[in-house]
């Protein structure tokens, strides 16, 4: 426990270093050393080449609509450079980024304040969406943008072969992942085939991550709201130590051997053989659609619910939020640019990158229909999760050491299949304590 107590400090250093940051950024005006003319926004996205082209076009048809002009940059080593420029009083005057960093940015003064009704077409827009750009102040801190929800992915063709229903529960699952490890799916004659593809490592709380629908299905959560306004750990709860009992005896220890080896070391950037073609299941984001279709084939896999556990099939659902830097000068050219991006015209541009990645995956915007954009039902079947089924992470506090902290408990509680669950989770809910209490939320 101790070298999570140093993490936290550590945490709360560079908190008060942000806050430093954010409070000369907040006296920054439109002539700092970023675009002095008031009709030019610098725009910032975390970004590869790939998606960078697809915000080309959509920033692009936002110059030619308003006049606004877009200075561009995405931005590879987001958090490094926003630091960076913090720190010289230079915020960018629009980011957009990951939802999860939202109570990080407005803990460090890096966000200005948003009035949804300030925003054209923000009734289109759901109040559970934009519920989750609220700040511990109860102020809007991002707009939202793109969200996205965990699917189950599927190999169709190993699972009619073998005559299986797709999976609707925990145990349908369990059964259809023994069967993809034991007899043979691929017909090679060899066992060299897996169950599921788990991205399992502690590293940047990717256990946390993948195990989050698991822990929401069996009616956990990591954190809960007080009526007093802030936060409590409850991953000491009866239903956190059945659902990890539950994961750790079926998934990770015994003789199942339903998933891929080197599981407990994996992130999602080595979790690689459904798309090798060695493992049946992915609980994963529709994102890797792409990457699936072009290696397997479209027929070759579907796109599932998650199967339901105790508590049913809710899932983890992520995305992108607007937001806008603490600077002043803007405001105008700063909501007509919020504006477009969650208009239709600019969801569509958006989620079409036609030879590029499209950056947004499930529209934020009510009146459009992901299937129908991308002309690929599939995506109905994301959006429906998103909609009925999905929880995000309390993205109002700085959810990075709580996510990681669980990471790094659910890591070592399924490496040693000797380990005590209901212990190891007391301790982890002391640690979530001490994570809440450095941000002064532990309510």
């Amino acid at each position: 426990m101790g070298h999570r107590r140093r993490r936290r400090r550590l945490v709360a250093t560079l908190a008060v270093t942000g806050l430093m940051f954010g409070a000369a950024a907040c006296g920054s005006g439109s002539g700092s050393a970023g675009s002095s003319d008031p009709n030019t926004l610098e725009v910032w996205t975390r970004s590869n080449p790939d998606s960078a082209a697809t915000y080309d076009r959509v920033f692009a048809a936002f110059t030619k609509k308003t006049g606004i002009k877009i200075d561009y940059q995405p931005v590879i080593n987001f958090d490094q450079q926003l630091q960076s420029r913090a720190s010289v009083k230079d915020l960018p005057d629009v980011m957009i980024n990951d939802t999860a960093l939202m109570g990080s940015y407005q803990g460090q003064g890096l966000l200005k304040p948003i009035d949804p009704a300030a925003i054209a077409g923000h009734d289109q827009i759901d109040a559970k969406t934009w519920a989750s750009t609220v700040g511990l102040d109860g102020k809007h801190y991002g707009i939202p943008y793109s969200r996205q929800a965990m699917t189950l992915m599927v190999r169709k063709d190993w699972r009619e072969k073998l005559g299986l229903p797709q999976p609707k529960t925990w145990q349908d699952m369990l059964t259809l992942a023994k069967a993809f490890a034991t007899r043979d799916p691929d017909g090679d004659g060899k066992k060299d085939t897996y169950g599921m593809v788990v991205p399992g490592s502690a590293q940047n709380g990717y256990a946390a991550w993948w195990g989050a629908s698991y822990l929401w299905q069996g009616g956990a959560r990591i954190i809960e709201r007080t009526p007093g306004g802030g936060y409590k750990p409850v991953m000491d709860s009866p239903a956190a130590v059945r659902t990890v009992t539950w994961m750790k005896n079926n998934l990770f220890c015994g003789d199942n051997g339903v998933i891929q080896p080197g599981a407990l070391t994996a992130v999602t950037g080595t979790a690689t053989n459904f798309q090798d073609g060695n493992a049946g299941m992915y609980l994963t984001g529709p994102y890797n659609m792409t990457t699936f279709d072009q290696a397997l084939g479209k027929d070759k896999y579907e796109v599932l619910p998650a199967p339901a556990g105790p508590a049913g099939n809710q899932v983890l659902a992520d995305g992108e939020n607007v937001y806008f830097g603490a600077r002043t000068g803007k405001t105008r050219q700063e909501q007509a640019l919020g504006a477009f991006l969650v208009s239709p015209e600019g969801q569509r541009l958006a989620m079409t990158g036609g030879e590029h990645q499209p950056v947004v995956r499930i529209p934020v915007n009510t009146t459009l229909d992901a299937a129908k954009v991308r002309d690929d039902p599939r995506w109905s079947v994301v959006q429906k999760a998103y909609v009925t089924a999905s929880a995000q992470f309390p993205n109002a506090p700085d959810f990075a050491p709580v996510k990681q902290d669980t990471a790094d408990a659910l890591n070592a509680l399924f490496t040693y299949c000797g380990s005590d669950v209901r212990s190891g989770l007391k301790e982890l809910n002391d640690t979530l304590a001490g994570d809440l209490k450095d941000q002064d939320l532990l309510k």
